[in-house]
């Protein structure tokens, strides 16, 4: 028996924005999870209150579309909070209808108007890559993936990375980016090892809800990150403790003791404790790109997540607050001479402890948080 947000009770059915349509053709019954407390949902509530009306600008007067699974309780819980501050938009429920006939309902839409996917796998329609294809037609997109990778308490912590504080994600974002910018050097400290990067930066990237001087408006969610690569990835070199990756299964990696790489003129060349696991991930590099590369230096901002307070989502824990780096010759922003897109295949993200981060001789990281003042 197909159970629903409707007969679950997140969402009445004589609401005027719900689809009943008729499934066409028959869908397998989605694994549901458990609820999650009513107070997630109050959380959830306040947190897109804020997510909606600054970083995506969205006003009562503009249209929007919510796409949505109940298979979660992470994703009813989500539902639910839209539908709160999101009254007079549409709902669908993506396993109560056919593929066309959400591809049609995109139809509909204007440029500016929002579409909210909120999905505990990804949604799946022939042909159609979403959130690329969304954003072609003008539209503001803000996507909720994989959330059946977060159960129980995870999805708890999954809502509160959702919270926006304009102040603290543009404000230090945009000093951070600023900082990074005319950064000669930089090195990262941790667990007594240092990892430097002697050489200046590409143009850093921001991910912190600030979508004024970009094409696209929203994107995949949590967000709170700053990113770059060295402009002469040979200039890395030094140690850096790895206290999660990223496995084969799209999953947060833990050791139980961290694994320390060994880089020399930007490539891995040792991997000191590492796990079967971690083993795999470079012998599948190696085997595929002939050596492994590092390339991305992430700034991760958002506090919802540390070292000891994770999910399992990959995708999500790389906005923890902290460091991360990115391994394999794959970069789908920063092009380097040398390195052909056809033939760079991997970019698996990698968590390196981290005790201080230095831009030239500024110390930007302390204590878990990053210390630039914002910017005005």
């Amino acid at each position: 028996m197909r159970i629903s947000l409707y007969n679950a009770g997140l969402i009445p059915r004589s609401h005027p924005a719900m689809t009943t349509a008729p499934l066409s053709p028959p869908l397998p019954s989605p694994v549901l999870s458990p609820d999650l407390p009513a107070s997630a949902i109050d959380a959830a509530s306040a947190n897109l209150r804020n997510l909606l009306s600054i970083a995506l600008e969205h006003g009562p007067g503009q249209r929007a579309l919510v796409v949505h699974d109940g298979r979660t309780g992470l994703a009813r819980a989500l539902t639910g909070a839209y539908l709160r501050n999101l009254p007079h938009a549409l709902f669908v429920d993506f396993d109560a209808v056919a593929p066309d006939e959400v591809l049609a309902t995109f139809g509909t839409l204007a440029p500016h108007d929002l579409v909210v996917l909120v999905q505990s796998s990804n949604f799946r329609l022939d042909g159609f890559r979403l959130r690329v294809e969304l954003f072609k037609r003008g539209l503001k997109v803000i996507e909720h993936v994989h959330l059946s990778r977060m159960p129980g308490a995870q999805g708890e912590h999954y809502i509160e990375s959702l919270a926006y504080d304009p102040q603290y994600f543009r404000g230090v974002g945009h000093a951070l980016k600023a900082r990074i910018d005319r950064a000669r050097r930089a090195e990262v400290h941790g667990g007594g090892e240092v990892l430097v990067f002697d050489s200046g930066f590409e143009a850093a990237k921001l991910n912190v809800g600030d979508y004024g001087a970009m094409n696209n408006i929203g994107g995949q969610f949590p967000i709170g990150e700053v990113f770059t690569e060295a402009q002469d990835l040979e200039a890395v070199s030094g140690r850096a403790q790895i206290h999660v990756f990223g496995d084969t299964s799209y999953l947060v990696n833990r050791p139980d003791k961290p694994v320390t790489i060994v880089i020399e003129r930007g490539r891995v060349v040792e991997a000191i404790d590492a796990t079967p696991a971690f083993q795999e991930v470079l012998d599948i590099i190696r085997r595929d790109e002939g050596e492994v590369w590092v390339r991305e230096l992430g700034f991760g901002m958002n506090r919802a997540f540390t070292r000891e307070r994770r999910v399992d989502d990959i995708g999500t824990y790389e906005r923890m607050c902290g460091i991360h780096l990115s391994l394999g010759a794959k970069h789908g922003v920063y092009s380097k001479p040398g390195f052909k897109r056809k033939d760079a295949r991997y970019h698996i993200d990698v968590f390196a402890v981290t005790d201080a981060v230095y831009l030239d001789d500024e110390r930007v990281y302390e204590d878990g948080a990053w210390t630039v003042a914002p910017a005005a």
